[in-house]
């Protein structure tokens, strides 16, 4: 596989979404050895590198298979439809608590990558199947609307509307499932001020 420049760049410096670019203390830098790891894995699959909200992302005919991820706990391998993987082994878990269709793979040392190599490579070959098959996960209908509060502050700050609408789906509908849960209007707003930082920086509310 051709390597693609930036994620040359991302091993480096980083995703450049916060202010700890290309600095020591940028989560891409303390995971560097695993990231290398994970993507001479990747290399091996006959998957398209790219960087995509940051991150390096491993493309099948312009269809997203795998991302991967630099958190302050972990790094991981997300697979977009790792609920369709048979996933035998049960090594993969859900992206936050109202994941429906990617399943991860967290790695907190170097053995961790290496140890379950061939098994990852395998669940890569079987992303790339369901792919070529055409698989669609069918997702629960989201039932989550956009808080009124939101969109006030949205209507306010184009930047900060900008930026909500530029996180993955997935991170969109933890945020709104978050936001949603308060009775009281105020603590509605607090919780979207809190988190406003991060969502600019293109953060989800489950990275940790």
């Amino acid at each position: 596989m051709t390597t693609n420049p930036k994620v040359d760049l991302y091993l480096t410096d980083g995703c450049g979404r916060c202010q700890w670019y290309a600095t020591d203390k940028c989560k891409v830098r303390s995971w560097q050895q695993e990231l290398v790891a994970i993507r001479s894995l990747m290399l091996e699959t006959g998957l398209t590198e790219d960087l995509k909200w940051g991150v390096p992302v491993y493309t099948f005919n312009e269809k997203n298979v795998v991302m991967v991820g630099a958190f302050k706990e972990y790094c991981s391998i997300s697979f977009y439809k790792g609920v369709l993987l048979k996933d035998k082994k049960g090594i993969l878990q859900k992206q936050g608590e109202n994941g429906q269709s990617v399943r991860i793979y967290k790695c907190t040392n170097l053995e961790d990558v290496e140890r379950n190599r061939k098994l990852l490579k395998t669940y890569v070959d079987e992303a790339i199947a369901i792919e070529k098959a055409g698989w669609k996960v069918e997702k629960k209908s989201d039932s989550t609307p956009l808080p009124v509060e939101l969109e006030n502050i949205m209507n306010k700050h184009a930047a900060f509307k900008k930026a909500f609408y530029s996180l993955t789906p997935g991170r969109q509908r933890g945020y709104l499932i978050y936001f949603n849960q308060p009775k009281q209007s105020k603590t509605i707003i607090s919780r979207i001020e809190n988190s406003m930082d991060n969502i600019m920086n293109g953060i989800g509310l489950h990275d940790r």
